[in-house]
């Protein structure tokens, strides 16, 4: 099969994926062997392939956001669950112990043993991957296989931030940045009824947001036209913290949805944390948060602006995320001719 592998992370115009032939992988006891029909490219792995996230397994095949069939079943996988020819989508959730104070709270994605697909265990930019059964998830009618695979990561991380910035009913959000997971995290809060506000760069991102039903678009750092109830921070600039901050209505959180952010300035306590404005993180995702995600996006189509890249062209498709020259999400499709010659 082919495949991309990190094996020597660094910038993006270094060269730090590399094309390969290989054997396809055998599922493992409790696994699923699933061909990848899609896999979105998410700013994470950029973030593995240039080195910003330490390196968990050397070599690895990046990609989490995929959609694929199943091709086989591991031993021990229950039969009445799946079945050779589902579709199914592989997350970056992989694994949690189920037995820790966080995973028993409900809080498995703080679970100190958890594994992610495409950082500790090869991922989907290749024509086949694995995935344990358990972390599998069904997919909803009506979208394309490329549709589906940006919801899969940049739609359920975008869906915790919004839970986590604590949007009131029909409240002001700030959006920070607009890829793929804000596009789609808007369109849920629009659906609730909020008024969305965002602030990002770039002419194309700009246009998609006034698109789809922003009240208002303006620069990354420019004030938003009322005070905000909540926000979300997409892009990973730490120095966008207190400008968002600093937006926030009396009592107004901030969720960071990034898994990195550059350094953060000093804020000003007055200006950026009194009258009880809130900043909090955002750590992957539960399975739960998946779930309810995935049912909402079952229930109201939401539109998921991709654009198509032959797997033989991923590191083309990771430079040009990296570039900013993506508008909505990047997908890669290992049906679509390239340029690759790939080495045997």
């Amino acid at each position: 099969m082919r495949a991309w592998r990190v094996t020597r992370p660094g910038p993006v115009t270094s060269g730090p994926l590399t094309p390969h032939r290989e054997p396809v992988p055998t599922p493992a006891p409790g696994e699923l062997l699933v061909r990848v029909l899609a896999c979105g490219v998410c700013r994470t792995d950029l973030h593995v392939a240039e080195g910003d996230l330490p390196v968990r397994r050397p070599a690895v095949v990046p990609g989490h956001e995929v959609v694929g069939v199943v091709e086989e079943l591991g031993t021990g996988v229950d039969r009445g669950t799946v079945a050779v020819g589902d579709r199914v989508g592989v997350p970056w959730l992989r694994h949690t112990c189920g037995r820790c104070r966080y995973c028993a709270r409900g809080d498995e994605n703080l679970c100190p043993d958890s594994r992610y697909t495409g950082w500790d265990a090869d991922g989907g930019y290749a024509e086949y991957t694995t995935v344990p059964a358990d972390y599998a998830l069904s997919l909803p009618d009506g979208y394309s296989d490329a549709e589906l695979a940006p919801l899969l990561c940049a739609g359920i991380i975008g869906y915790r931030a919004l839970r986590r910035a604590q949007l009131p009913p029909r409240g002001r959000l700030g959006v920070y940045g607009f890829g793929g997971s804000a596009h789609l995290t808007t369109q849920v809060a629009l659906a609730e009824g909020a008024r969305v506000h965002v602030m990002t760069r770039g002419a194309g991102a700009r246009a998609l947001a006034t698109d789809l039903g922003a009240a208002s678009v303006q620069g990354p750092a420019d004030p938003p036209p009322e005070p905000l109830d909540s926000a979300v921070l997409f892009a990973p600039a730490g120095e966008l913290v207190p400008v968002a901050l600093s937006a926030l209505d009396r009592g107004g959180t901030l969720a960071v949805a990034g898994i990195h952010l550059t350094d953060v300035p000093p804020l000003d306590y007055d200006v950026h944390l009194f009258q009880e404005r809130q900043l909090r993180s955002v750590t992957a995702n539960t399975r739960t948060d998946a779930r309810e995600f995935l049912r909402i996006a079952g229930r109201h189509r939401m539109r998921v602006s991709t654009v198509p890249y032959s797997l033989d062209d991923a590191d083309c498709a990771l430079a040009d995320l990296a570039a900013g020259r993506v508008v909505g999400a990047a997908v890669l499709r290992p049906d679509l001719p390239g340029r690759r010659s790939w080495k045997e």
